[in-house]
């Protein structure tokens, strides 16, 4: 697996659920690139998302549970996108990470700060409550209004997904477009008759 960076897809700095799903991604070539390809990857990607606090150290075993719950996203949104029903197992894990952990914020006294409302997360449940906020999130955007922008990235080999902000947005990144238009112009380059 590479470790390119990815671009965000349009859509992904709104929806963490999004970004979750487009952290691996198929590239030409037969590569993959994957933003939790390790331990100390997908705890930096929680850190950077504002999903667990700068100094949680994951295990492989967290890891695999968040990856495990990509997996299980990826199949909604690709049901989603494809007008078809979910599969149960994936909507069954989705749902089981959404109420794994309590939802109510309990209430905390801050002296500089008064009341406020907090989650509540024992540093052994970290990941279950980061998970919980991702299903909340994709839950949101697959019965919210932006859901008929969801679509699939159309440059193949990509298989990351985005919010159509207007119709004719097919690509997750200009990376992607960029390489279509250019796979486009070769092919027409290829058609043309040679000059004799």
């Amino acid at each position: 697996m590479s470790r390119i960076p990815l671009p965000p897809a349009p859509g992904a700095d709104q929806y963490v659920s999004l970004a979750l799903v487009n952290s691996v991604v198929a590239l030409p070539g037969g590569q993959r690139a994957d933003e939790l390809g390790s331990p100390e990857d997908a705890t930096r990607w929680l850190i950077d998302h504002g999903l667990v606090p700068e100094q949680t150290a994951l295990l492989a075993y967290c890891q695999n549970q968040l990856t495990g719950l990509r997996g299980h996203l990826r199949s909604l949104f690709a049901t989603h996108v494809q007008g078809e029903a979910p599969p149960r197992r994936s909507l069954d894990e989705v749902n089981r990470a959404l109420t794994k952990v309590p939802s109510a914020s309990v209430l905390r006294h801050h002296p500089e700060g008064g009341l406020r409302r907090e989650p509540e997360h024992p540093l052994t449940r970290l990941v279950e409550h980061a998970m919980a906020q991702v299903a909340e999130d994709a839950a949101a955007l697959l019965t919210g209004t932006d859901a008929p922008q969801l679509a699939r990235c159309a440059a193949p080999p990509c298989d990351r997904f985005l919010l159509r902000t207007h119709a004719r947005r097919h690509w997750c990144s200009t990376r992607c477009g960029d390489r279509v238009r250019a796979a486009r112009a070769y092919a027409r380059k290829q058609d043309r008759p040679t000059p004799s």
